[in-house]
């Protein structure tokens, strides 16, 4: 429950508080807004032709080069003393389990006196016993101890060498590295993964006697988010194609979109993902290039996504969870963006030069990553690449590969679509053939394995481990993408379009959200994913949702005064979000995508320019788009009405066949459209308040019986064995029935139907059969511990290229494979070193994709499972070959190793 100062903020943020330290607008401002007309308007916000109001937050297009704002952050106003916090090893989550943080309240006796904490022990959680005083606030610059006793974990280093955090993993003391303090009230994050970047939040042992501290300081006035109180174009941007309608705010908040576009130019001539993310980016980069900068920058577009091929002519997966590749499959986004970059240049070298890097990194992506069983990808949810952000804090790096994701499904359908498309255009008839039907099987299997019937909209993905099952979540970026690319067919894209979930902020990156999770994906806003919504509601016709859509992108834009990377979906505040930047490149290309590819419909083919306009009645109007370019032509625009049907278009005064422009024009043009301003039948929108999922349940065997603590707020639990309901009720047990092998899990269901994610899968039944490899290789001299057996086995890119692995079994059927591993290459949340091993029968059969993820920096004592390999084999000896192959480059190269302790074996029921 929140308590006083949460409340207030939040209120504070949505304008249904007025704090008496904020400025109030003049009665011009107020009288300026209603002349001209409410756009849209909701509890939260209120769009005007110049201005949005937020309660007492108010911006204004003074000009169209010129806005302001009063906007102030809540998350500067009001802020709860109570400090919620735990300890981390190795920046790791495990010292305390999901929920169950330590609590303290930060009043100091006298002003400027530090607050000291009691000392604390590790895995010990500690909640103040003082109640917190009612209304009273964290004083600005409060310096708070705080104070740890690591002795327990010392004591077990030194009696056994290891010791076991509350998930029953062995952290050795060889692997400990740093002990870490994580929270919510800045400059304390949640942020496990990223610990390690932050000094200030390490403890030390100042005098050696296994008590940790640090001294913080809490609501600092200095560190304080602001946004800018007013912008005023200072660059030149009149190349660029120009904008001018009835609306002064849009037009202002064009010129803001033109001039970031401008500044996100590096002088290498590639683009910068955002004031705060230097560099180009794979996923941000082609994200962008299809919403604007095709058509914008076609130059720069071209140079940046060449900057994301390898020297071996690989798409470059980025940084990321495990490793990067492949438990993240969305680099082939890259694709999509190359062939628009196609359709508006028509440049046929770029065709050719582009072509085989597509075709060579869809080659290894349909041996790593293609799940004949389902037909599906496996891998990553595109750009939400943040692991507990979306998906269950149990699931590992190569339980993220395993997964099937509906974005990056879209993704990799059009992938395939567009390398059938580049194929045709070069004759390479085989190899369209081909790719159109690999397309095909990924729209039906999304369609298949992902489709919510009951829901309306499509599943976030399949996640488990043999026996996945789909999340019921709502996944924003991945529903666009359905829709806009045509994986849904008409009718289900108006479905889609009409029942996916928004909040007043806008639309989510997924819903609903995750407790006790910060925002930053989960409870948020990305404005560059609003864009792709407001495309896909532009393709199925919804006028409500796309006006909408319009407005959550105006609104932030307008308050902060720049096109920020997120923001957060409770309040629509930008400084509440985990990381944040300003000038984000594929936020102000979602912006300009607004008026290029929405309200002047600009669609490209290979030999033409088709106008497809939609103009929202909110939105009516004449409106000039000139100075555009499409190959040798330039065309001055304009267009007048609303609605999506056109009643005339000329071009120079000449009716225009097909409403399409031929890629043989040359010269100056003048074209003219006029809509029939015919309003469009209603379309549903579903309006929902940003609620939270409960969270979900850690389950326990001991007598044959599943148990779990109640979660808060659920009233049923479901029980799954095998992926599918055995029993519903609301029981914090559940009797195991004696049986062949099995995996439970259990959900937690409140009342409002609101599901948990499923917990992790328990492996229940006849024991697993372990093939030791140091039997079958020589075992490798490292002194690292945890291992079983008499040794481990270590593959690289050099050793062990080829393991021959007979496996015995007494029975025939379904077998689930896979390797206890350990990877000290890099941490779990980023870098490129995650190894991959082909799995092969005796005959050379593909069998799948052996994933070995990172597991922590240079923590090779740390044990886990690769992603199991689902196999039929024969009554007595099996041959199995794991083997190294080219297809099983990583991202990094060189650096493709793993340590492999057994080989586990269990015989599965599906």
């Amino acid at each position: 429950m929140m308590n006083y100062c949460e409340a207030g903020a939040v209120l504070l943020a949505s304008g249904l508080l007025l704090a008496s330290c904020q400025s109030k607008p003049g009665a011009g401002d107020d009288a300026s807004a209603e002349k001209s007309g409410v756009i849209w308007q909701s509890a939260a916000y209120t769009l005007y032709a110049d201005s949005v109001v937020q309660g007492a937050n108010h911006a204004r297009a003074t000009s169209a080069t010129a806005l302001t704002s009063n906007y102030r952050s809540p998350a500067n106003e009001r802020q709860s003393p109570k400090i919620l916090f735990k300890f981390s090893l190795n920046g790791q989550d495990n010292e305390l389990a999901s929920g169950q943080d330590n609590s303290f309240l930060a009043l100091p006796a006298t002003p400027g006196a530090v607050v000291e904490t009691p000392v604390i022990a590790f895995g010990q959680r500690y909640v103040d016993p003082r109640p917190e005083p009612a209304g009273q606030c964290l004083a600005p610059n409060t310096r708070l101890k705080i104070r740890l006793d690591l002795r327990p974990v010392l004591a077990a280093f030194a009696k056994q060498g290891y010791y076991t955090t509350f998930k029953g993993e062995k952290l050795y003391k060889q692997d400990f590295k740093q002990v870490f303090v994580a929270g919510g009230q800045a400059p304390l994050s949640w942020d496990f993964d990223n610990l390690a970047n932050k000094p200030e939040l390490a403890m030390h042992d100042p005098n050696g006697d296994g008590i940790y501290e640090v001294t913080l300081t809490l609501n600092a006035p200095a560190a304080a988010k602001t946004t800018a109180q007013q912008w005023e174009k200072s660059i030149k941007t009149d190349d660029f194609p120009q904008y001018t309608s009835e609306y002064p705010l849009a037009d202002a908040l064009y010129n803001l979109a033109l001039e970031e576009a401008r500044r996100a130019v590096e002088p290498d001539s590639t683009f910068r993902t955002g004031k705060e993310w230097a560099g180009v980016w794979t996923r941000d980069v082609s994200y962008s290039i299809l919403l604007a900068q095709a058509t914008l920058q076609p130059k720069v577009a071209m140079k940046s996504l060449l900057r994301k091929v390898s020297p071996e002519g690989r798409i470059i997966q980025d940084t990321g969870t495990g490793g990067a590749y492949p438990c993240s499959t969305d680099r082939v986004v890259w694709a999509v963006a190359a062939w628009e970059v196609y359709k508006v240049t028509g440049d046929e070298a770029w065709l050719r030069q582009v072509y085989p890097v597509v075709k060579k990194s869809l080659e290894e992506d349909a041996q790593n990553a293609y799940d004949p069983a389902t037909g599906l990808v496996r891998g990553e949810s595109s750009f939400l690449d943040w692991r507990e952000q979306t998906y269950p804090r149990w699931m590992q790096p190569a339980d993220i590969y395993q997964s099937e994701n509906l974005g990056t499904n879209a993704v990799h359908f059009q992938a395939n679509t567009v390398l059938a498309l580049m194929a045709r255009q070069l004759g390479e008839a085989a190899v369209a053939a081909r790719h159109e039907q690999v397309a095909g099987a990924i729209k039906q299997a999304i369609n298949q394995h992902l489709w919510l019937d009951k829901a309306g909209y499509y599943g976030q993905y399949r996640y488990g481990r043999v026996f996945p099952v789909v999340s019921p979540r709502a996944e924003a970026l991945g529903e666009a993408l359905s829709v806009y690319f045509g994986v849904a067919d008409a009718a289900r894209s108006q479905t889609v379009v009409a029942s996916t979930p928004t909040t007043p902020f806008g639309i989510p990156c997924i819903y609903p959200q995750i407790p006790g999770i910060p925002p930053y994906h989960n409870d948020a806003v990305w404005p560059f994913v609003q864009s792709f919504w407001a495309l896909a509601a532009a393709k199925a016709g919804n006028e409500a949702s796309l006006t909408e859509s319009m407005a959550a992108v105006y609104r932030p834009a307008a308050l902060f005064l720049t096109n920020k990377e997120n923001f957060v979906a409770s309040n629509g505040d930008f400084a509440g979000t985990q990381v944040n930047s300003s000038n984000m490149l594929w936020s102000l290309s979602g912006s300009l995508g607004l008026v290029y590819k929405v309200l002047f419909g600009l669609h490209y083919e290979t030999d033409r320019l088709v106008f497809q306009p939609f103009v929202p009645q909110a939105f009516k109007g004449m409106r000039k788009l000139t100075n555009f370019k499409y190959r040798r032509a330039v065309l001055n625009i304009e267009l007048t009405g609303y609605g999506k049907e056109i009643q005339e278009i000329t071009l120079d005064g000449k009716p225009l066949a097909g409403a399409a422009v031929p890629a043989t024009l040359t010269g100056t043009h003048a074209l003219r459209i006029t809509l029939k301003s015919q309003a469009l039948a209603a379309a549903k929108v579903t309006r929902v308040a940003n609620l939270f999922s409960p969270e979900t349940p850690q389950v326990t065997l001991a007598n044959g019986q599943l148990r779990w603590a109640a979660i808060e707020g659920a009233q049923t639990y479901r029980v799954l064995q095998n992926g599918r309901p055995v029993n519903a009720s609301g029981a914090l047990t559940y009797a195991v029935p004696a049986g062949p092998y099995a995996e439970y899990q259990v959900l937690a269901i409140d009342r409002q139907g609101l599901e948990s994610f499923a917990s992790e899968p328990l492996p229940v039944g006849a024991p697993a059969t372990e093939v030791q490899l140091e039997t079958l290789a020589p075992a490798a001299a490292y002194a690292y511990k945890g291992f079983s057996g008499k040794g481990f086995v270590e593959v690289s890119t050099a050793k062990n290229t080829r393991l021959t692995i007979p496996v015995d079994v007494p029975e025939a059927g379904q077998y689930a494979l896979d390797f206890r591993y350990a990877n000290g290459n890099g941490p779990l949340n980023t870098n490129n070193k995650c190894a991959i091993r082909t799995l092969r029968n005796g005959q050379g059969a593909l069998l799948g994709t052996v994933v070995l993820p990172q597991r922590g920096v240079a923590e090779w004592s740390s044990w886990g499972f690769s992603n199991p390999v689902l196999v039929q084999l024969v009554k007595g000896k099996n041959t199995l070959v794991l083997t190294y192959e080219a297809a099983n480059t990583n991202m990094n190269g060189p650096v493709n190793q793993a340590m492999l302790d057994y080989l586990r074996v269990r015989k599965i029921d599906k």
